[in-house]
């Protein structure tokens, strides 16, 4: 993300920890970075899904914030998914 935004790691980190304020120009470059608005990144709601991974640096958490078509998409996959299970199970019982 330093590289990214074109700062040093330790620049970025004093935002991580709170040492020093990001500016909106900053958080806008940020946003854009990760494919979210700024609204997105300042108010966590239920839009966003919490993943964590594991990596060979240690625990990284990311967040994904799926806009409504993609998760109308998600959830038809998944009432499909589900229906197919159904009628397997019932063909597997006969």
């Amino acid at each position: 993300m330093a590289n990214e935004l074109e700062i040093s790691q330790r620049h970025y980190s004093r935002f991580e920890q709170n040492e020093t304020e990001l500016s909106v120009n900053k958080l806008n470059k940020i946003a854009s970075i990760l494919s979210v608005t700024a609204q997105q990144l300042l108010g966590f709601d239920e839009r966003f899904i919490f993943q964590n991974c594991e990596t060979a640096f240690g625990n990284n958490q990311n967040y994904y914030a799926f806009s409504d078509k993609e998760r109308e998409l998600y959830e038809t996959r998944i009432n499909h998914l589900e229906s197919e299970v159904i009628f397997l199970r019932t063909m597997v019982k006969k």
